[in-house]
């Protein structure tokens, strides 16, 4: 089995995808004007509108209604990321805080209130086990 995706459903497809091209700094591809995916190394956040709820079964997902979900993104400074976003980001949760596993970590709201954590290891233990990704 391969995880492919994680799919946030949005009422506004364009303005989601518009953030998320900014914050992490790739192009969307888009397959219609309701369903867009941004791939950063070996993820793919997709992202749909409500009308494509009903394809699946209707009311099963609504947008906006997250509140368990934290999509996180691991990046090389974690600090630079925050003051490249200071000013585009409305809402921070965290400034960038050590957590006890040793990751570095930004947490902030997208513009449907999802939480999105950005993080950089900096201890050896958090560095040794994400070694194998982002080029580290």
């Amino acid at each position: 089995m391969d995880f492919v995706s994680i799919r946030i459903i949005t009422g506004d497809v364009a303005r989601l995808v518009a953030f998320y091209e900014r914050v992490i700094g790739v192009q969307a591809g888009w397959a219609t004007p309701d369903f867009a995916e941004l791939r950063a190394g070996g993820a793919t956040l997709a992202i749909a509108g409500t009308r494509t709820v009903p394809l699946f079964a209707p009311g099963s997902a609504r947008p906006a209604d997250n509140h368990s979900v934290i999509t996180e993104f691991l990046v090389d400074d974690v600090d630079r990321v925050h003051r490249d976003l200071t000013g585009f980001v409305d809402a921070f949760v965290t400034e960038p805080t050590t957590m006890p596993w040793g990751n570095r970590s930004l947490l902030l709201r997208d513009p449907d209130g999802n939480l999105v954590n950005f993080f950089t290891p900096v201890t050896a233990a958090a560095v040794e086990k994400f070694a194998h990704r982002h080029g580290r």
